[in-house]
């Protein structure tokens, strides 16, 4: 890489630090993000780049834009969990040690986020073989309504996105996807001493015990099998009355191998309680191996692997790869953390991967 090149992406690094201080000081929870919002869009128009604003989410389009080429979307989030009791440093402060910045935020997606603002810069004004959309989102957290889904349809059609989240920069070309499901068995109410009326909590334990057992015989190559696991369970109201009712919850963590309709299907199927959804749209994610952005990953020296965590990936009905700076062990974790290096780091890898790419 050429010596400009070099010191561009220096500064854009520096700038992108800087920036990720800032945040890391302004609470930005999930539905209260608008104070980073409004950072976000300071941020921009500093740097000559006009952006919108639709909630607390915020984006801009390269300088270059032709409606004749393809478009690649790059996406991260600004909103964060609330802090646990653990923590021994002060969440809403960049607390910069060596290479070390803590802060909440820092890790999960704060680094993806000003990272991807920095490539953004770097091919603003740059010819390239598609136009950009930099969206960085709300939400994300939630999985919400007002986060990315609900500006997808003033972005237009997007080719390929690449979805900023900590995978150490590796390529996750896969990601399981998310059904909560509630069910309800029901019984009738008799007295416990004479065997009376109809065990709705026996009902719900043979429930319990398939969606245990169950194996999907369709297993990802990527991300293994489907999984299932019943979470809550709530059942009686005293201890002589045969429960008429009971409840419980499960968690399934769909793959590329089943859309969630056929999974709800499958379980309908095969339990007593009545199943309701309490959404079906996060689904699985899958990029194949042959694709020219994981192949130039690959080139890099890149691992391709499946991701178990959720990410907005799963709002998207276009190809998608999430890749970014950071581990996702810290992710959610007291005294969260990014190293300096990692966003540099980032940063010239993300350039790298799409200087030349061609959709």
């Amino acid at each position: 890489m050429a010596l400009e090149e070099n010191t561009e992406i220096h500064r854009l690094a520096t700038d992108a630090i800087e920036l990720l201080k800032q945040l890391l000081a302004i609470p930005s929870f999930s539905r209260e993000e608008a104070g980073t919002a409004d950072l976000l869009l300071q941020f921009l128009a500093q740097h000559g780049i006009p952006a919108q604003r639709q909630g607390h989410n915020v984006w801009a389009t390269s300088k270059t834009w032709d409606a004749a080429r393809p478009t690649l979307l790059l996406n991260s989030h600004h909103d964060t969990v609330k802090p646990g009791p653990s923590w021994t440093y002060p969440p809403f402060a960049a607390t910069l040690e060596g290479d070390r910045l803590t802060g909440l935020g820092s890790n999960d997606a704060g680094a993806s986020a000003v990272s991807l603002l920095a490539v953004f810069r770097y091919f603003y004004e740059r010819p390239t073989a598609f136009n950009l959309v930099c969206a960085i989102t709300a939400e994300e957290e939630i999985s919400g309504a007002n986060g990315v889904k609900s500006i997808l349809p003033a972005l237009g059609k997007i080719d390929l996105g690449i979805v900023g989240e900590p995978t150490g920069m590796n390529a996750a070309v896969a990601e399981k996807g998310l059904i909560v499901l509630d069910g309800v068995a029901r019984g009738r109410t008799g007295h416990a001493a004479r065997n009376e009326g109809d065990n709705a909590l026996y009902k719900a334990l043979d429930d319990v015990s398939w969606l245990r057992n169950y194996q999907f015989p369709n297993v990802s190559e990527l991300l293994g099998p489907v999984k299932m696991t019943v979470t809550q369970i709530q059942a009686g109201t005293q201890h002589n009355v045969v429960p008429d009712e009971c409840r419980y919850v499960v968690d399934v963590r769909p793959t590329d191998s089943y859309s969630n309709e056929e999974i709800l299907t499958i379980i309908r199927a095969n339990v007593q309680a009545e199943i309701t959804p309490r959404s079906t749209h996060l689904q699985s994610s899958g990029l194949p191996l042959t694709h020219p952005l994981v192949q130039k990953a690959v080139a890099m020296g890149k691992t391709t692997y499946g991701s178990p965590t959720l990410s907005d990936q799963a709002l998207m009905r276009f190809p998608t790869l999430k890749m970014g700076p950071g581990d996702s062990a810290r992710s959610h974790a007291p005294d969260e953390y990014i190293l300096l290096s990692e966003i540099r780091g980032g940063i010239a890898d993300y350039i790298e991967l799409l200087s030349g790419f061609e959709l």
